[in-house]
């Protein structure tokens, strides 16, 4: 075992989107996931906060979009497995279709899957570890 010999991090506090469409982009993040607006230094670009978080929306040009995406998906931690059922309800009366219901895993984490309108796929999760 290695001794640390620099600070620990709190975690993937920050995600920068390349969206195609920034307006519906924001839409979707403030109105359907209760994220506010924390700056906007200029048309192209909005960064946004839920208070644990930071999320930057980029607007992207087709070129953005070419060449492979490493990305498969993120996590949105919530404080118990009941809130996962809370955000499928809450999603749906948004007109949000899940891609995976939410289910209970083999470790006692439960989550779903959906695709924001960009396409990227968000998973709310409740994992012991996470949901401190």
């Amino acid at each position: 075992m290695t001794t640390r010999a620099f600070p620990p991090a709190f975690g993937i506090r920050h995600v920068a989107l390349f969206v195609p469409d920034l307006d519906a982009a924001e839409r979707f993040w403030v109105d359907v996931m209760g994220y506010t607006v924390e700056w906007r230094p200029d048309p192209d670009n909005v960064y946004l906060c839920s208070g644990a978080d930071n999320l930057a929306l980029h607007r992207g040009s087709k070129t953005d979009f070419t060449g492979s995406q490493r990305l498969d998906h993120f996590g949105l931690a919530v404080p118990t497995p009941e809130a996962v059922d809370e955000w499928a309800s809450h999603l749906e009366t948004h007109g949000i279709a899940l891609q995976a219901q939410p289910r209970t895993h083999r470790d006692a984490s439960r989550s779903l899957y959906f695709h924001a309108p960009d396409g990227t796929l968000v998973q709310i999760i409740y994992h012991r570890p996470l949901s401190k």
